[in-house]
């Protein structure tokens, strides 16, 4: 009788304990309810839920090429999900989701006992996909010790209030379209355009299983990172569908024996394709956004799902990028070899001291009131860093100055690609975004010889031929304070006469100078407005030499008129806006190209001697070096002390423009062999060249012809390239007394 009056006691003991924390929990949970802890969503606006959606980039044959998101999201109908996907999520995540109403009152008690009591790992959660749905439409907010249990009642009630204004399908929806999938991706469209570059509707059932896998842990299980397990987790999934007869014994068999291959695409900002252009978009986006306030809402560019398209050629990007990156990683090398020890950036040369001075770990320091001394001690302890070369990371121990060294050596690159209309086809701005966000392809720099075709198609459009012949002899211009210029690389040719066509071949200085003084600079600054340069011309005899200081979008539109008629066009990137929904927004037509520049003599003249350049002139390596066949043009460019190189290319549809330099103008090539236009700038374009001759879905540019040009125009290139002066004449001149004169050229 004791034994049973103690037991009655404890039982009410611990009954009445459970009245109380069961008393205690309702109050909880009331609080939680009537809002104490932050107010639930209503009904109606669970009804009106709104999901972020990324805005998509696409390239001209409308595959995707980038996202601006704040998540990235991509919502899709369910119809468009495989009857697998559905199946891997609610065998992995929530096998009784059909029939609970938003709590499943069984796996809760399941986790309570096996996960709890008995600490068994392998018991799974207890939440339902309605629950995950809310967690993930709603983000849990701080309240220290009470954040869980605050947000795991919160996470019930809305799960409850789903369920009343959702269908179960309805649901399902929402939750694939918002569930946070692996490499901060929201979402099962997102995350199979990332990992396996396809979409939701193409994902096989073991690519399918790879996706549903990383929603136990994003991280640890990410397919792109560590593939081991998250192929152990694929396999996890597999068995679930197959324990809850999704699929049999013999496709999880064959599922399980899948090789993990990934095909990963960076949409993030900092990497993935063409970084430098999807800024520029960006930046023009956010204008546009704000300018549309005519639209019954204001789209958002980083959550309306605006769709823009564009002009860019992924493919051609790509081989942009790469012809780039391959190029500036050899030539980096060897610019770094040229100087040796004698680096100009090295760490006790003035130039690296005024660098160092603009770092924020030097301002840091400096504000604290340390002395010199003591800055650079500090500033030269040496710690695990990762710097980045090219794109791509790397692990060592660095000093603060180590790094600002590194990064200071580093060579400066940009390429536009347009076609004859301007339609931009790639757009590489630089070789590393991360680090270098500077944009080259909107940079000006000295243009160098790249600007004598514009100079010569003056010449020619007033009077010049193009077998007119000029000495090459050097000349001291009195008014100009004795002004000389000269050839670079070849002594001076006092008795050699060039032809027009023959001096821009073989970029010839003296004869350019010569030929803007005959021609008249404000003929050149005429012409060069009608080509779309905005830029204000310095009206010197130099800028025969390319001392204007120009950008790559400038030059790129420029030299489209020598392929569009004599037209120039200007350099574009928009093809139309849609919203989410496909409605177009904006349509954007290309710009009417200004009036012919020049005449169509002229052009076609310009067109051969560029074409000559390729074949017997400075850019000749483009066959002897890199065997390239297609028909050709262009022109190389090299500024004073080889601060500047470039290269333009031309094809029958496409003009190419390449810069390669320093970003601090005081550092250039230490000689001209290595820093020449030929060698630091025209690679590219002969790497890019090789890489779509390769390629059969770019033969209407590879194997496309220049117009053939008539036989007028043939007879006016035909001439012997150079001619001696006669007997006399070289008799009675001194090749060693500078020749004097005033320069004319300055007005018509």
């Amino acid at each position: 009788m004791k034994l049973n009056r103690k037991l009655t006691k404890v039982l009410k003991k611990v009954g009445g304990i459970c009245l109380v924390l069961f008393g205690a929990a309702c109050v909880f949970m009331g609080t939680v309810y009537f809002g104490l802890w932050g107010a639930l969503p209503s009904k109606k606006e669970l009804k009106e839920l709104s999901q972020y959606r990324a805005s998509e980039i696409y390239d001209v044959n409308n595959e995707l090429i980038g996202k601006f998101y704040i998540q990235n999201r991509q919502p899709i109908p369910l119809d468009s999900i495989p009857e697998h996907v559905i199946n891997a999520v609610i065998a992995t995540e929530d096998a009784r989701f059909y029939n609970h109403s938003g709590i499943d009152t069984r796996s809760m008690f399941r986790v309570v006992i096996k996960s709890i009591l008995l600490q068994d790992k392998s018991a799974g959660g207890g939440s339902t996909l309605t629950q995950q749905l809310a967690k993930n439409l709603y983000k849990r907010k701080d309240f220290s010790i009470f954040t869980l249990p605050v947000a795991k009642c919160k996470e019930i009630f809305i799960a409850k209030r789903l369920e009343t204004v959702y269908e179960k399908d309805q649901i399902l929806e929402l939750y694939l379209n918002s569930a946070p999938f692996s490499g901060n991706t929201h979402g099962i469209e997102s995350a199979a355009r990332k990992f396996f570059n396809k979409s939701t509707q193409n994902l096989s059932p073991a690519e399918a299983a790879t996706l549903i896998g990383t929603l136990k842990a994003t991280t640890y299980y990410n397919p792109y990172k560590h593939p081991g397990r998250s192929a152990e987790r694929r396999n996890i999934v597999l068995g679930q569908m197959q324990k809850y007869e999704y699929i049999t014994q013999e496709e999880f068999q064959k599922f399980k024996e899948d090789s993990l291959v990934t095909d990963f695409a960076r949409y993030d900002e900092q990497s993935g394709l063409a970084p430098y252009f999807r800024e520029k978009l960006r930046q023009r986006m956010l204008t546009w956004c704000k300018e549309n306030t005519n639209l019954l809402k204001q789209p958002n560019l980083y959550t309306s799902g605006l769709k823009i398209y564009t002009t860019i050629d992924k493919k051609m990007q790509e081989f942009a990028e790469a012809a780039t990156r391959e190029h500036l990683q050899k030539l980096q090398q060897q610019f770094e070899g040229e100087y040796g020890n004698k680096k100009p950036w090295g760490q006790k040369t003035t130039l690296f001291k005024e660098r160092l001075k603009t770092t924020q770990a030097y301002i840091k320091l400096k504000e604290k009131g340390l002395p010199e001394d003591q800055i650079l001690d500090s500033l030269s302890i040496k710690r695990k860093m990762n710097i980045s070369s090219f794109g791509k990371q790397k692990k060592v121990r660095y000093s603060t100055l180590d790094s600002l060294e590194f990064y200071l050596k580093s060579l400066a690159t940009g390429t536009l690609v347009v076609n004859n209309t301007g339609a931009i086809k790639a757009w590489v701005g630089g070789v590393d975004f991360e680090n270098y966000k500077y944009d080259h392809v909107q940079s000006k720099r000295q243009v160098g010889s790249t600007f004598k075709p514009i100079v010569y198609t003056a010449a020619l459009e007033n009077g010049i031929s193009p077998c007119d012949y000029i000495s090459a002899r050097e000349v001291s211009y009195e008014n100009l304070n004795n002004w000389t210029p000269s050839n670079s690389g070849k002594k001076d040719e006092s008795y050699i006469n060039y032809s027009v066509k023959e001096a821009l071949t073989q970029s010839i200085n003296t004869v350019s100078v010569k030929i803007i003084e005959q021609t008249g600079i404000p003929n050149v600054v005429q012409l060069s407005k009608k080509l779309n340069i905005t830029t204000k011309l310095p009206e010197v005899p130099s800028l025969a030499l390319g001392t204007a200081e120009l950008s790559i979008l400038e030059m790129a539109g420029a030299y489209t008129a020598f392929i569009n008629g004599s037209r120039a066009s200007a350099p574009h990137f928009l093809r139309k806006i849609e919203n989410a929904q496909g409605k177009v927004l904006e349509t954007f037509k290309e710009e009417e190209p200004n009036k012919e520049a020049f005449s169509e003599t002229t052009r076609q003249q310009l067109l051969a001697m560029m074409q000559n350049v390729v074949n017997n002139g400075t850019a000749k390596r483009l066959r002897s070096v890199y065997g390239l066949k297609n028909e050709l043009a262009g022109k190389t460019g090299t500024t004073q002390s080889n601060k500047d190189a470039w290269f333009v290319g031309i094809t029958p549809n496409l003009v190419m423009v390449t810069w390669v330099g320093h970003d601090d103008h005081r550092i250039g090539f230490k000689s001209t062999r290595l820093g020449q236009g030929a060698n630091a700038a025209l690679p590219v374009f002969a790497k890019f060249i090789q890489k779509i001759n390769a390629e059969k879905d770019f033969t209407t540019y590879t194997t496309a012809k220049f117009p053939n040009i008539s036989d007028e125009v043939k007879s006016t290139l035909d001439c012997p390239p150079t001619k001696r002066d006669g007997f006399l004449k070289r008799l009675f001149t001194n090749p060693d007394k500078k020749k004097s004169k005033k320069f004319k050229g300055r007005k018509n």
